[in-house]
This record gives C-alpha cells, sequence and structure tokens, in this order.
C-alpha cells in the first residue's frame, strides 16, 4: 500500500512534522524529498574543513559539518526551502537558539559562513553555483565557499550589499583567502589530497 506524501502550508507545519526516524528531507513547494545520505569525499572534505577551522582557533560547538538545517528564502517555484550545508559556522547565539532542533530559522542570525563540496552532475552543480548562492546571499549570510572536487579549487565569495563578489578561486598551494577567518592557514591541495 502506497502511503501519500504529507504537504506543508508552511513551514513551521514541517518543522511539526516527525516521522520517527534520522531522514533529512528539504521542503520543495510544501512537499518533502528525502535526502539521500552524503557521499564518503564530500563528508571527508567537510570533516577536514571542521578540523582544520578548529586548529585555526574557532570553538569547535561553532563549526558544523552538515548536520544544521538552514532555513533559506525561496526565491522561485522549485527552490527548497531548506538545506543542510556540506559545513556552516554558527553564531555564539545560535547555540542557545537551537536547544529544541538543530535548525536556523529565518527570524534567526544568519550563520557567519557556509559552504558547498559540489556534486558531480549538472543539476546538483547548477543548484549550488546558482540556486544556493542567490538564497543564501537573501539570507545575509557574509560568506560562502564552494568547494570544488572536480576542479580541485575552492572559490570564497563574501556578502556585498545583497550580492556575492567573488575574493578569489583557488588552486594548488595558492593558501585560501577567508575575510571572516583570516587566521586560517589551508590550502586547496591540502584540502583534496585527504
Amino acid at each position: 500500500m502506497t502511503q501519500a506524501k504529507p504537504r506543508f502550508a508552511t513551514f513551521e507545519e514541517y518543522l511539526e512534522f516527525d516521522d520517527g526516524t534520522d531522514n533529512r528531507y528539504e521542503l520543495i513547494d510544501g512537499v518533502l524529498v528525502e535526502l539521500p545520505p552524503e557521499s564518503e569525499p564530500n563528508d571527508s572534505i567537510a570533516n577536514y574543513l571542521f578540523l582544520k577551522l578548529v586548529e585555526a582557533g574557532l570553538p569547535y560547538r561553532l563549526v558544523r559539518p552538515g548536520k544544521c538545517e538552514l532555513q533559506v528564502p525561496v526565491l522561485q517555484k522549485g527552490d527548497a526551502a531548506n538545506c543542510y550545508p556540506d559545513f556552516l559556522i554558527l553564531d555564539e547565539v545560535h547555540l542557545s537558539l537551537t536547544r529544541k532542533r538543530f535548525t536556523i530559522k529565518l527570524d534567526m542570525p544568519p550563520p557567519i559562513m557556509v559552504g558547498e563540496v559540489l556534486s558531480p552532475g549538472k543539476t546538483n552543480r547548477e543548484r549550488d553555483l546558482i540556486r544556493k548562492r542567490a538564497q543564501y546571499a537573501r539570507r545575509g549570510i557574509p560568506e560562502y565557499w564552494l568547494i570544488d572536487p572536480e576542479n580541485c579549487s575552492v572559490t570564497v565569495l563574501t556578502l556585498e550589499g545583497d550580492r556575492y563578489a567573488e575574493v578569489g578561486s583557488f588552486g594548488g598551494d595558492r593558501t585560501i583567502i577567508s575575510p571572516q577567518y583570516p587566521q586560517l592557514q589551508l590550502t586547496p591541495a591540502q584540502l583534496f589530497e585527504n
């Protein structure tokens, strides 16, 4: 017997939903779309970045690889109302605001930084390069990293007004420049060799 997928009129209705599993979902046009598990390479890159940011002096509780749900504005039909960035850096205020559910809602301050490890495939890449970029900018997230395993590069974007401007695209042994975290000493070669 096939069960009908639940529909949600609001994000708040979705937040009340519990199917009794640990499944992660995106809410797209009122319908839940189950997310597949993360790939090992993407997970490893996010975890290595976690280690390097903590080594650079960030409190470990603020650096979150892949587990925090982020509500984002829906800018056009087909946009997800939420996502799980491959990594993000919380503001200290999020520690108290997310005690009941690890979701940063639109009525909360944005995270300080988000990063996406680009997955293979045209649709996945376009989602991270175009759609999420626009959603994260509208959300007011100060810094966005695009980590590209296919090209072994990291593109760092910083929010200027309501759009992202490129700080730089870094490859090889060139140190990644983060406006938010200048103390970070990391190259793409280090990130992709692990």
